[in-house]
């Protein structure tokens, strides 16, 4: 048996199980309520039935005289209708409700009087509808009962008071109790046992069904099944549990392709990293090997110039490796910026002092452009000297000598926008959306510099941090302009 299975089985017991309980308590319940209904159900029936017994005595006899009750006659007929119903039990009351006379089945009378509220309510509603009065032999509970007034030369002399359900019929009625509450107590539970379990067994049979059905697809996808998904959209719970799924498993996917094309561009970076610095340590490599084995016979100058080439190939492989492990501490976010006031022309201002050197030996133009009360910005200092460098490290490696580079500072309302501009090769607009991307090389173009790709990454990773983001506008030919925007402060 499959784990689905097996999941699947118990939660629908445990679902049976709970039901089926509440399905007892709810039994209980109806017998309870039932035997409640059907007592007052009985006791409003005999009302009915015998309710005019009060009034057939008081009409056929006249069990008052003067007052007093007229023992004779009336216990005589009183026994006669007792001997027909004997759970009738006969009072007669005087004009305050106090008991003068009854004819009971014993003297076991602990009541004294009877309250006329309800006597007076019975004879005022003709008896039909079902009201309680007192127990005379039981004050604690209330009876049903028959009430007549007696009159005497037409003025009221006394009422007729007759219990309808005695002690008698009370002791008849509790041996039954047991038998009826199991008979109609059974009835009742099993027929609502058996239909409710019928609808509870087909309800949860389509729940638990549905639940197996999504646990199957959740083990589909676990066991590698990346499309696997719960068909449907259901409401309520089942439905949020649907959608979530979807959503986490489309996370899920989508995830693994990002980490599937990181993983690409590492191996491209592995490619790309063992071409950039196998290209400095073979030319270091030659002039070494050739300086090692000639010696003798390389003159002074050439000896000067292969040291010159050693020198400058060095430098690069630096500068390769120093690339590398900055982007590296920026993508593992590794660098937090500590942002803070910086008076962004002087800034810009010493930067290009550092690369007039480099400008001038390559017969390049480069300029500054700013207004002369500029104001300050917000940001790290050192990361924002460091987009500048590479800003200029790309617009000297893609101009031709004789070119010319800008950099403009201008205000805004509430920005400072920086921008590097050259008259350089320009870049394609097919190009354009991907040279901010890792690793990404532009094609080499004759008389410019081939790097590694990781100057622009850098920028953007830079400006990232600073929430801003940086611009380009290039065509082939007609030069390449790098613009950003930093909070004025």
């Amino acid at each position: 048996m499959s784990i689905k299975t097996i999941r699947g089985n118990l939660l629908f017991w445990k679902i049976s199980g709970v039901f089926t309980a509440l399905l007892i308590l709810l039994g209980i319940a109806y017998v309870i309520m039932a035997s409640f209904i059907s007592k007052k159900y009985f006791y409003e029936v005999n009302q009915q039935l015998y309710g005019d017994i009060a009034a057939h005595l008081a009409r056929s006899t006249q069990p008052l005289k003067n007052g007093r009750p007229d023992t004779l006659v009336t216990h005589d007929i009183i026994h006669s209708i007792m001997v027909i119903n004997p759970s009738v039990e006969v009072y007669l009351l005087d004009q305050q409700g106090k008991i003068i006379d009854f004819v009971v089945p014993d003297k076991s009378v602990k009541q004294n009087e009877v309250n006329l509220q309800a006597v007076q309510q019975y004879i005022r509603e003709g008896g039909h509808r079902y009201i309680a009065g007192d127990n005379p032999k039981n004050p604690d509970e209330k009876a049903i009962f028959s009430a007549a007034p007696i009159m005497e030369n037409g003025a009221l002399s006394g009422y007729v008071y007759a219990v309808l359900a005695s002690e008698k019929q009370a002791g008849v009625l509790g041996a039954l109790k047991s038998n009826f509450f199991f008979s109609l107590g059974s009835t009742i539970f099993f027929a609502t046992l058996i239909i409710a379990l019928l609808v509870g067994i087909i309800t949860f049979f389509l729940i638990t069904d549905s639940i197996c059905q999504i646990a199957g697809t959740v083990i589909r996808f676990k066991e590698g099944d990346l499309t696997a998904r719960i068909e449907g959209h259901g409401k309520g719970n089942l439905g949020v549990l649907t959608s979530t799924f979807n959503e986490m498993a489309d996370t899920i996917v989508a995830n693994m392709e990002k980490i599937t094309a990181t993983d690409r561009l590492r191996q491209e970076l592995i490619a790309n990293v063992s071409h950039d610095l196998r290209t400095p340590l073979a030319i270091m490599q030659g002039y070494i090997e050739t300086l090692l084995i000639k010696k003798d016979q390389v003159s002074a100058s050439d000896q000067s110039k292969y040291l010159g080439i050693i020198h400058d190939s060095s430098q690069n492989l630096a500068r390769l490796v120093e690339q590398l492990f900055e982007y590296s501490k920026l993508e593992a976010n590794q660098i937090v910026p500590q942002k803070e006031p910086v008076a962004i022309g002087e800034l810009v201002n010493d930067v290009l002092l550092k690369y007039q050197l480099l400008a001038k030996n390559k017969n390049m133009s480069l300029q500054l452009e700013a207004p002369s009360h500029l104001p300050q910005v917000f940001a790290d200092v050192a990361l924002l000297e460091r987009v500048i460098q590479n800003l200029l490290d790309n617009a000297l490696k893609f101009t031709a000598e004789n070119g010319r580079i800008n950099v403009m500072l201008r205000a805004n309302p509430a920005t400072v926008e920086i921008a590097v501009s050259d008259n350089g090769i320009g870049i394609p607009a097919s190009q354009q959306p991907f040279i901010f991307e890792r690793y990404k090389q532009l094609p080499q173009v004759e008389g410019t510099n081939k790097g590694m790709g990781l100057g622009l990454a850098i920028v953007k990773k830079i400006l990232d941090l600073h929430q801003t983001v940086i611009h380009i506008k290039s065509a082939p030919g007609s030069g390449t302009t790098f613009w950003f925007l930093l909070p004025a402060i």
